[in-house]
């Protein structure tokens, strides 16, 4: 699926906002499941790397802080979802190589 300009935007916002355990961001960290924008309205599906990830919150006001800066967006969804399951296999090579980890 081809993103518009400003969903391209909204992912680029989202390399901005670090996991604070982690030091990586929440993109290359591969929680970013969907990116949709229609009519100044962005709706973000994403995951945590646990379900009782204590910080959620402060990741989702982070989220809304950094897309809220780009012109286009009025509003902003942060909408959780736990299907597919995170895994480390859908970390970027990026991710991997800056955790010191080895692929498999």
């Amino acid at each position: 699926m081809k993103l518009s300009s400003v969903e391209v935007a909204v992912m680029e916002a989202l390399e901005q906002v670090i996991d604070p355990e982690l030091g990586i961001d929440i993109v290359n960290l591969g929680l970013i499941y969907g990116v949709e924008v229609n009519a100044g309205k962005c709706q973000i599906k994403m995951t945590l790397t646990t379900q009782g990830c204590p910080l959620s919150d402060i990741l989702h006001q982070d989220i809304v802080r950094q897309v809220k800066k780009i012109k286009d967006i009025q509003s902003v969804d942060v909408q959780l979802v736990w299907y597919p399951v995170w895994t480390v296999e859908k970390m970027s090579r990026y991710a991997w190589i800056a955790l010191g980890m080895e692929r498999g």
